[in-house]
């Protein structure tokens, strides 16, 4: 008979210690790991697990807004994605990853296919997305695909302000106009924040900032430019530029007492949405990078040299025998072939009727040496010192060449024989205009915060007197004669007094002068007060009727007709728009 053992029966003693002992282990090599983790690895490990929470915000904006005078935007920033392909981290099909993405993309699934073949990981697949794409992209939830946020800069003026603004490349550095002139200036300084994020790297509220405009300060750099004027500008120049078959052309819009140019346009231009299509010669602008020989356009300036040094006064009369012979070489006036000499003139008749042969007289007044110092001083071998890229500093003929051989300041009196970019011009005209101080043309106002307030502006050389106020002013009244009676008649404008100077000058070829012309006009306005200096200026215009009075003064009236408008200056003569005007009834 066999003996029952108890169901209550108790382990023995020592496998109750074992398994008591074995639970001690345990738990202590979980406290162990604990305080390893805690302790020892906390720090990494938090570090760790925040990286993963969470991420910086993007910059959101990588380069200030551009607007003109009047906050119209002419460049701006928007968020744009870059999709890489990592398909040795794919979990699907690649036929139908590639079958999902090929809609979005706009490429065929066969193209798809073929970029995942590439490599097996940081294979990029399209570039430029928009945000409504790229969420649609992360919607597809796919492993293996990875948005990268980048910055697209967007012209919405397209031409029209192209040779201004210029465009950024594909790193967005700049790399034509004042996006890469003054890049460092129109990069916003980065103060991003790290927000929270979800399993699907959607942000979360829990470290957002309280006021939204912590991450946008609303900051954009204003111009000095006006999109409306540089339009009539632009159409105008356009206009001429196509009656003649011109090569190309300028038109400068200077506000005489701050420098600020109004206006600036060369034609012709580019989108610099699409700068890759466009011919990389227009990425500077003409107007600020290349030299070219004046003309008659710097008499006004060599009359107030001789003004200044005392060589002439406004009553003073010189010849003007048509045609002259200076050092062996024959130099005459344009219409010698149909007006001949016009005898004695006073200095307002030489500039009324552009001769060259007075102004060569009238230079001649003056000791070579003084004469090539006061263009020396005038900057005429230095840059303009703009805000806009590419300058070319002016040239002149070496000061032993000058000095020792008489043609050269004489071909000097009437534009030729030295050359200066058309901003260079006509920042020496607006000294003439404003009362004799040299300013600095400049594009950029400064930088402003949304409510308008100007927050930066870039520094800018001081200005510096260059002429006296009497000197100046009786250049200015001279002006108003040549449009009053002289070439720059077809400028004048029913009930406003302006002054001018008309410029048609040879172009020289390989150090030879051509049949080629280059034309131009040049105004102060309005002529009692000025504020402006208009210029236009046209490359290789075709015709024997092409001159600066035929294709220039169209192009700076339509110009001076749109300040007008745009700033409600009022007439100086209004009885003029209550009657009809002839020559006899204009007066100044």
């Amino acid at each position: 008979m066999t003996t029952a053992r108890p169901q209550n029966q108790s382990l023995p003693p020592l496998r109750v210690g074992l398994i008591f002992g074995f639970l001690l282990m345990v738990m202590g090599g979980v406290v162990a790991r604990l305080v390893y983790l805690q302790v020892v690895q906390g720090k990494t490990l938090a570090a760790r697990a925040q990286q993963q929470q969470r991420r910086y915000t993007p910059p959101t904006l990588a380069r200030y807004p551009i607007t003109d005078r009047r906050e119209t935007v002419v460049a701006l920033d928007r968020p744009v994605f870059t999709l890489f392909a990592h398909p040795i981290q794919f979990k699907v099909e690649r036929r139908a990853i590639a079958r999902d993405l090929a809609p979005l993309l706009k490429q065929s699934p066969e193209q798809l296919l073929a970029k995942f073949s590439t490599y097996p990981t940081g294979v990029p697949i399209a570039y430029d997305i928009d945000e409504e794409t790229a969420a649609k992209i992360r919607a597809l939830n796919y492993d293996g695909l990875e948005l990268n946020q980048a910055w697209q800069r967007i012209y919405p003026q397209q031409e029209l302000m192209a040779g201004v603004v210029g465009y950024v490349d594909r790193d967005h550095q700049g790399q034509a106009g004042i996006e890469f002139s003054q890049n460092q200036f129109l990069q916003v300084s980065h103060n991003r924040q790290l927000l929270s994020t979800n399993a699907l790297g959607q942000w979360l509220p829990a470290l957002a900032p309280a006021d939204p405009r912590a991450l946008s300060q609303g900051y954009h750099v204003r111009l000095t430019i006006d999109t409306r004027l540089q339009q009539t500008a632009r159409q105008a120049l356009q206009q001429q530029l196509r009656k003649f078959n011109a090569k190309r052309g300028t038109v400068i819009v200077l506000e005489v007492k701050t420098g600020a140019l109004r206006a600036l346009v060369s034609e012709p231009s580019y989108d610099p949405n699409h700068y890759y299509r466009a011919d990389p010669a227009l990425f500077r602008n003409w107007a600020v990078s290349d030299l070219y020989e004046p003309g008659s356009t710097f008499k006004p300036i060599n009359t107030a040299i001789a003004l200044e040094l005392n060589a002439i006064t406004p009553d003073t009369v010189l010849p003007d025998e048509g045609r002259i012979t200076v050092g062996g070489w024959p130099i005459q006036n344009s219409d010698f072939s149909q007006r001949g000499g016009r005898g004695a003139l006073n200095i307002a008749q030489i500039l009324a009727y552009s001769s060259n042969v007075a102004m060569v007289h009238m230079m001649n007044r003056i000791p070579a040496r003084h004469y090539y110092r006061y263009l020396h001083r005038l900057g005429l071998t230095e840059k303009v010192g703009s805000d806009l890229p590419f300058e070319t500093a002016a040239q002149l003929k070496p000061p032993e060449q000058f000095i020792n051989y008489p043609i050269e300041p004489a071909t000097t009196a009437f534009g030729q024989g030295f050359s200066l970019t058309p901003l260079h011009l006509a920042q020496l005209l607006g000294a003439i205009a404003n009362g004799g101080e040299m300013v600095t043309p400049h594009v950029i106002d400064g930088l402003y915060d949304e409510n308008g307030q100007l927050q930066k502006r870039l520094e800018q050389r001081p200005p510096r007197r260059v002429f006296s106020q009497r000197t100046s002013q009786a250049v200015v009244k001279m002006l108003g004669e040549v449009v009053r009676f002289g070439t720059g008649k077809p400028a004048h404008i029913l009930g406003y007094r302006l002054g001018g100077k008309t410029g048609t000058a040879q172009k020289a070829i390989g150090g030879t002068y051509s049949n080629l012309r280059i034309t131009s006009f040049a105004a102060i306005f309005p002529l009692d007060q000025p504020q402006y200096v208009i210029l236009a200026v046209v490359d290789e215009p075709k015709g024997d009727d092409a001159y600066g009075s035929t294709v220039a003064i169209p192009i700076v009236r339509a110009v001076t007709e749109s300040l007008i408008t745009i700033e409600g200056i009022p007439p100086s003569h209004p009885e003029e728009l209550r009657r009809p005007a002839t020559p006899a009834s204009v007066s100044q």
